[in-house]
């Protein structure tokens, strides 16, 4: 991991990369699969590693202190979760070893309105059609959308909740690219009377509803890891800093407030990292819903704050100089952001864990 981020990856990539369509590079996405790392959460039987949560951490805890912009969390665990989760096996052989090889970037379109990660009930149709089925309406909020090769799409079908695999070349498909606050480009997804076979879809019913819902979890816990890595690297640069800024004669490390703050973000950081480790553990033994869904909600609500705090008290730490676009902290900090608010904010997995938390628990 550190080899990839001192030679596959650079923030002067992540800068030329900002504002660029798709965003990423399939070059570097190529290499993450001869690694090994977009077939860690694939199953041996298509052609991946067949690990776990607790390994997928190490990678993206390391990409996240890169800044690595290629979408491993949207594509391999969120999306590649719903593959894996879906029970659709004929499918699953078909699009999976493409994933774990890095020939196939698929993204998750399930959220359509702000505030909401409500999965049960989307707007979007899905209508028999011909043996077939005519799929209408719009998804927001699809990371990963702008390099995808194809989306699984939630829709309310005739027996509830359907899941659907669409390329991203069927007719019907639109796909208007929205810009993120750290150069990324996120996508909103316009489905007009797409056609979508019997055999392209992934589950329907409470089967669709537990698949989508068990790799949001997975998603939620290594979005935290993502935000941990880089909050991580953004307390680093603040205490480096602090041992090599000169005030008044003096390192600005040994003035006591700067001191005292700085060891405030590092409990933050260390909250973050043994919540998250509960939320792994339980992910990777099997742990059933609602407990699951009530750790993974808890881990990305306290990374979330830990992050948001870190970077921005970080920015406080440089003084003027942590404000200008040309000191890396700045994309430490918009990718936070970004990150913070991706999948619901800390606010919204607040509000989730007390509806899911039994009351000894709160």
């Amino acid at each position: 991991m550190a080899d990839f981020a001192a030679r596959g990856t650079d923030l002067k990539r992540v800068r030329r990369l900002r504002d660029t369509d798709p965003g990423f590079e399939r070059s570097v996405w190529r290499q993450m699969a001869e690694l090994g790392w977009l077939g860690i959460l694939v199953p041996e039987r298509h052609g991946g590693l067949g690990l776990g949560c607790t390994e997928m951490r190490i990678v993206l805890d390391g990409l996240a202190r890169a800044l690595a912009p290629e979408p491993l969390c949207a594509a391999a665990v969120l999306a590649g979760g719903v593959l894996r989760h879906a029970g659709n096996e004929a499918l699953a052989a078909q699009l999976l070893p493409a994933l774990a090889a890095g020939e196939l970037i698929p993204a998750l379109a399930w959220q359509e309105q702000a505030g909401s990660i409500d999965t049960a009930a989307p707007e979007t149709k899905a209508r028999p059609f011909e043996g077939a089925f005519k799929l209408g309406g719009v998804k927001r909020f699809v990371h990963g959308a702008a390099g995808a090769d194809g989306y699984i799409v939630s829709a309310q079908g005739a027996s509830g909740l359907m899941l659907a695999w669409v390329p991203a070349s069927a007719s019907g498909v639109a796909l208007e690219r929205v810009p993120l606050a750290d150069g990324r480009l996120m996508g909103t997804l316009k489905l007009a009377d797409v056609i979508v076979p019997r055999e392209h879809i992934l589950a329907e019913g409470a089967g669709a509803v537990n698949a989508l819902e068990r790799a949001l979890d997975e998603a939620l816990v290594m979005a935290g890891a993502e935000l941990t890595g880089a909050a991580a690297h953004a307390l680093d640069m603040s205490l480096d800093y602090m041992r090599t800024r000169v005030q008044f004669g003096k390192l600005i490390g040994g003035f006591q407030a700067l001191a005292h703050r700085a060891v405030d973000l590092y409990i933050q950081r260390e909250l973050a990292s043994a919540v998250l480790d509960d939320a792994v553990a339980a992910l990777d033994a099997g742990v059933a819903n609602p407990q699951s869904a009530m750790l993974a909600s808890r881990a990305k609500a306290r990374c979330a704050e830990a992050a948001l705090k870190i970077t921005r008290e970080s920015i406080q730490i440089h003084g003027a100089i942590g404000f200008t676009d040309e000191y890396d902290l700045g994309l430490y900090v918009k990718r936070v952001l970004v990150q913070a608010a991706w999948l619901g904010s800390a606010a919204l997995h607040r509000r989730r864990y007390a509806r899911l938390a039994p009351i000894e628990a709160m």
